[in-house]
């Protein structure tokens, strides 16, 4: 499918599995972010809209506007974090790339890189809107074998 010029309809008819669509203040400013920081691609970059894909999976940012009367809106905090309590997971982004380049882009590093006993080495950064990102990678044989 060719995200830049797939209708509207056609776009949300197609979508299957667990969607993930994020409400932010600024689409254009996350879509850069998440770019920068996280290697994301953006798609249909708008100021309503964007779509944003991680290897073969997608997520979709929308701006608080664009939910009108979704009873949702009414639940934002006027200040970040507006995520709390989710972690979004990237696998096979590379976590210290991540780090490296997220104050430059605005965000704030949560959790410094570390390999973890469950077989990745993560970092989680939050971003300007209050989401948790955590990029993460498999560990190497010889990382796993220094938790054995």
């Amino acid at each position: 499918m060719d995200y830049e010029t797939v209708s509207p309809s056609n776009f949300g008819a197609s979508l299957r599995g667990i969607g993930l669509n994020l409400l932010v203040r600024d689409v254009p400013a996350q879509a850069v972010f998440l770019n920068e920081v996280l290697g994301m691609t953006a798609h249909r970059v708008s100021a309503d809209f964007a779509i944003m894909t991680h290897r073969d999976d997608l997520l979709q940012l929308h701006a608080d506007h664009t939910y009108g009367a979704h009873p949702l809106l009414g639940l934002l905090p006027q200040t970040p974090p507006r995520g709390a309590g989710a972690a979004i997971y990237l696998f096979g982004a590379d976590p210290d790339r991540a780090a490296e380049r997220a104050a430059d882009a605005g965000g704030v590093i949560l959790q410094a890189c570390e390999n973890k006993p469950h077989g990745l080495r993560e970092a989680c950064i939050l971003c300007p809107n209050g989401y948790a990102w955590t990029p993460s990678r498999a560990l190497s044989k010889k990382e796993r074998a220094a938790f054995a």
